[in-house]
Formats: C-alpha cells, sequence, structure tokens
C-alpha cells in the first residue's frame, strides 16, 4: 500500500440503541416509518419513556452510518482512519474506545469539548425495517476543524456520509474534505445515505458531490430520488453525470454496480431479514474494502452482499469482530 490508510471516513458520531416494537407503537408515536428523523434531545427521551418496556433486545453500540461502514472494512483488514465529535462525557468515552478497539485512527488533534454526544434510538419492526430518531447533540457541529489533512492525502479512499448534508458546518467539512482529497490525490466516495436526505437536502448533496464523485453508494429509492428519474433503469445513466462509479443496493435484488464501463447485476444472497439496520453501511465498507484489496466490481459486490446478508440475518448495525475473517473466506486467499 502506498498510502497510509485506505479509508478515510467522515460522518455522524453516535451512540445507538436499538429496540424491537411494532408498527402499531411507531403509529402512536407518530414516527414516520423505515427514514431516519433529526429530533431534540426531549423528543427522543420521550420515545425512550414510551418504550421502556421494549428494552430486553436492546444494546448500546457506536455507531453512525459511515463509522459503521470505516468499523467494518477495518475489521476485515483495511487501515483507516475517521473524523467525527463526539462530546466529554460517558458516551463520548464510550464512542472513542470502541472505534479505537477496531483499530480505527482517529484525529489526534481533536479535544472532545464539553456537551452531549449524539444518539440515535434504531426502531426495528417485525418486518425487519430499521426507523431511526436521531438527536445529533455536538455531532452536528463537526466542522473542518476535525480534519487531518495529513491523513487525507495520506488515504487511498475518503467516504463522506450523506448524513452530513443537515449540518451546515458538517456539509462544509464534507465540501473541504472532498477538496482536499481531489488536490491530494485521493479518490472519493459518497453515500446518499437516507431516502429522507435525498428529499429535503438535494441541493445540499449536489454542493457536496461538487463537479462529480469517483463513487456514489445509494440504495434504489436514493437513487431514484436523487436523480429524479422514474425507474432503476434511468437512474443508473442519470447517475453517471455526479460520480464515475456507483454501487446501489436494491434489497431482495441485491446489486447494481457501474465500475465506469460495465454495469453488472448481482444477486443478493438469500436470507430472512431479522433487522435491515446497518445493511447499506456494511455493504458500502465490504465494498470499499475489497475494491482497496484489488477485486473488481462484480467480485466487490457478490462480497459486500454476503457481508450485508450476514448483517441483517442477526440484531445490531454491525457484526463481531470474529465474524469478518470468516465471511473473507472464498473471496480473500
Amino acid at each position: 500500500m502506498s498510502k497510509q490508510y485506505h479509508i478515510y471516513g467522515i460522518g455522524a458520531a453516535l451512540v445507538d440503541t436499538e429496540i424491537t416494537l411494532t408498527d402499531a407503537d411507531l403509529t402512536t408515536m407518530a414516527v414516520a416509518k423505515g427514514v431516519m428523523t433529526l429530533v431534540d434531545e426531549a423528543r427522543q427521551n420521550t420515545l425512550i419513556d414510551y418504550l421502556q418496556n421494549h428494552l430486553v433486545a436492546s444494546h448500546r453500540a457506536s455507531g453512525g452510518s459511515a463509522a459503521n461502514s470505516i468499523i467494518a472494512a477495518s475489521y476485515f483488514g483495511s487501515n483507516n482512519f475517521y473524523s467525527c465529535k463526539v462530546a466529554n462525557d460517558e458516551n463520548g468515552e464510550f464512542y472513542l474506545h470502541d472505534i479505537h478497539a477496531a483499530g480505527v485512527a482517529t484525529p489526534a488533534h481533536v479535544i472532545p469539548p464539553a456537551g452531549v454526544t449524539g444518539k440515535c434510538l434504531v426502531m426495528i419492526t417485525p418486518d425487519a425495517e430499521r426507523t431511526m430518531n436521531t438527536f445529533l447533540g455536538i455531532s452536528e457541529s463537526l466542522s473542518v476543524s476535525e480534519l487531518d489533512l495529513t491523513a487525507i492525502a495520506q488515504s487511498h479512499y475518503v467516504y463522506i456520509e450523506g448524513y452530513l448534508v443537515s449540518s451546515t458546518t458538517g456539509r462544509a467539512a464534507a465540501i473541504e474534505l472532498r477538496q482536499q482529497a481531489e488536490a491530494s490525490n485521493t479518490k472519493t466516495a459518497l453515500s446518499l445515505s437516507d431516502p429522507a436526505m435525498v428529499q429535503f437536502f438535494r441541493d445540499g448533496l449536489v454542493e457536496m458531490i461538487g463537479g462529480g464523485v469517483d463513487l456514489i453508494f445509494c440504495n434504489r429509492d436514493e437513487a431514484i430520488g436523487f436523480t429524479q428519474t422514474q425507474s432503476i433503469e434511468e437512474a443508473c445513466i442519470a447517475l453517471q453525470q455526479y460520480c464515475k462509479q456507483f454501487a446501489i443496493t436494491c434489497g431482495g435484488d441485491g446489486a447494481v454496480v457501474f465500475d465506469g464501463e460495465t454495469l453488472t447485476q448481482v444477486a443478493a444472497q438469500p436470507i430472512k431479514p431479522l433487522d435491515t439496520n446497518g445493511a447499506g453501511d456494511m455493504f458500502a465498507g465490504a465494498f470499499l474494502h475489497a475494491i482497496n484489496h484489488g477485486k473488481d466490481f462484480k467480485t466487490a459486490a457478490q462480497f459486500a452482499n454476503v457481508a450485508a446478508a450476514k448483517v441483517v440475518s442477526q440484531f445490531g448495525p454491525r457484526l463481531q469482530a470474529e465474524q469478518h475473517e470468516e465471511l473473507k473466506k472464498g473471496f480473500f486467499n
């Protein structure tokens, strides 16, 4: 590896609490199903109070979309770096300890300030759909101050979380990261993150993409919504004006990937989903690990589908460290 890091990620730092519930619960709480909704801390506490009897299957984990991807790639064997913002509180300490334990480096110059670390309430319904209500906390003020220019230049890829579009300073940091990467001959990848981000912040996402990134990750709904088309086929054509390459996840229909020349459909792994939270994050992390280690887009997507299928077969957005090595068999010698 000619550079020190495979992937430099940036995104929200959120401590996740995952809870199982019913569709009726979502209706009672007036929560929109299947999307990420930003809430204030009081609203999140109200939801948690309502769900006290549902906490049996809950657990705490360091999260955030890009963080999940970066940590997964790290456990697969990539050497990664991550910029985020946590507060000097118990959750912030937990978060940094968890991400460092996964082998991910963070900016040495950043000292967590006073405040409240971001929290995400992840609600899973019986159909395995995930619904998120997020209090960003101090993560909302993530800015260019949390960037490490040396690490950017020493990375093969930067990976930008599309959720940053909802924060003025976060969006500015994402744009600066892309520009620094372009100046350092570091490839750029971006995730559209969520249909709600595409629906309500499309102009901001276009601004983050600028003249175009090397690689975009999205799901089918995000691809169609972002390109303002009517079908996945039309979206695959329109998306090429924003990126050189892309990977579109399509749930049970697998994935569609474009390597700049060839469009390839890759079948999904047959699986009974238990919890879809983190599936797209794992796909991106596994895919980036694979292409950073010499795999073509078809093989990378096959590997990413296998990894994502494993995630949705169990609760939680991430796998245990030891599960990653087993998944590599048959793909990496």
